[in-house]
């Protein structure tokens, strides 16, 4: 009888292996597989342009292609909030597909204009109590699903530190392994990835002499005095208040760390809907950025040329703790567009000097609390070039150091070597 059943759960785990490209694409709802080449070995541009999923970004040797999939969309049966394939030297590597998660599902929320304050209150603690009922939901579907094609899964862990790792379930196919992970009241969150990387999770470290020659290798000088950190790979939160773990995401992954912002607002035990403790964070990604032989230095106070030149001349960005200011950013999305043409430093710097004389009109403001990086500087102009997480057009723009300081938090981290 034993032994009969053996063989039943044998012969029925071979029809699963055999779970066709053409079978899971339609539980996808998506074109993932070829069903003449395995994934990883395609070229993540010409998987994306498949998919019709957007770049995000692209480095010389990391690419990115994310998708927001409108609310009527279905994968496995639930809906995504985000969608993003990944690329590294010129093959596909990973996939991340996030369902139902505190941060995107306070998009659900809908309240009338005219509602009054208790009825919002009362619609906003509804939705923060039922989003964990979609988390379990989605979890339950997206495992049934799989399962039906793929069999049973087994149960593993991912992740390279205490606080970063995920409890899975997982599923083998053709060289690929399918992770599902449903941290309690956090997201649900679905990775595809070649079988050894699945398998091996290795830490790769370098030296800090390997680190310094490539990080200094990304600085670009310009011509007209700019000097800017590129390679830096670009992440788009989307509509939640993600600034935090996604300019963390940015930075760790620009360092060589892998990183993932739904895991880092796990860790940073970030709100419903965002919001994130700095503090928090960076407790909780100091393991992970310390197995990579790496450290994090705070830092505190006004921010001036020589201070931002001591980490950016070493390749190394700052994360900035500031306020988002809607005038600001549409004062800076038109400098930057009409700066892109300076030649003459000194001319341009006549040219901001009533932009300096203005900033004082901001100090004081503390509304929008937000997080992004500082990328570069030029000396001849007092300006800072930041770096925001909205998306390849906000990846570089310009600001005086005048009105950084009226909007700052006064609060830097970077991660070192």
């Amino acid at each position: 009888m034993v032994r009969a059943l053996t063989f039943l759960l044998a012969a029925a785990g071979s029809l699963w292996a055999q779970a066709t490209a053409e079978q899971l694409n339609l539980a996808f709802n998506q074109p993932l597989f070829s069903p003449t080449e395995t994934l990883w070995q395609e070229d993540p541009a010409a998987v994306a342009k498949r998919l019709a999923w957007r770049r995000e970004s692209q480095t010389s040797d990391s690419s990115s292609y994310r998708y927001y999939p409108p609310p009527e969309e279905r994968v496995l049966g639930a809906r995504p909030f985000s969608l993003v394939l990944y690329g590294s030297n010129d093959k596909a590597s990973a996939v991340s597909m996030v369902f139902a998660n505190k941060g995107d599902v306070a998009q659900l929320l809908e309240i009338s204009g005219d509602a009054s304050k208790s009825r919002q209150q009362m619609e906003t603690n509804k939705l923060q109590r039922d989003y964990k009922r979609f988390i379990r939901q989605d979890a339950a579907t997206i495992e049934a699903k799989l399962t039906e094609l793929l069999g049973p899964p087994k149960a593993d862990t991912f992740g390279n530190s205490r606080d970063t790792r995920e409890k899975v379930k997982r599923w083998d196919w053709n060289g690929t392994s399918f992770l599902l992970a449903s941290p309690q009241d956090e997201y649900v969150a679905l990775r595809l990835m070649p079988q050894e990387v699945a398998d091996g999770q290795s830490v790769e470290r370098i030296s800090d002499a390997e680190r310094k020659a490539k990080l200094t290798s990304h600085l670009e000088k310009r011509p007209n005095g700019d000097v800017v950190i590129k390679e830096i790979p670009m992440v788009d939160q989307g509509p939640k208040g993600y600034c935090v773990p996604a300019t963390w995401e940015r930075v760790l992954r620009y360092m060589g760390i892998p990183a993932d912002m739904y895991v880092l607002a796990m860790s940073g035990n970030t709100d419903f809907g965002g919001g994130t403790s700095v503090q928090q964070i960076a407790a909780g990604v100091s393991n992970l950025v310390q197995r990579y032989g790496c450290r994090l230095t705070n830092d505190s106070g006004r921010l001036d040329v020589r201070k931002v030149a001591r980490s950016i001349d070493r390749g190394l960005p700052l994360m900035w703790s500031m306020y988002s200011l809607d005038e600001v950013n549409a004062l800076l999305n038109t400098r930057t567009r009409d700066r892109a043409a300076m030649t003459d430093p000194q001319q341009w710097s006549k040219e901001l000097q009533p932009f300096r004389k203005a900033a004082r009109e901001f100090q004081g403001r503390r509304d929008g609390a937000h997080m992004c990086m500082i990328i570069g500087y030029n000396a001849a102009t007092n300006e800072l070039a930041v770096s925001d997480s909205w998306g390849p057009q906000f990846a570089e723009r310009w600001i005086t150091v005048e009105e950084a300081n009226a909007i700052s938090g006064g609060q830097f981290v970077i991660v070192e070597y």
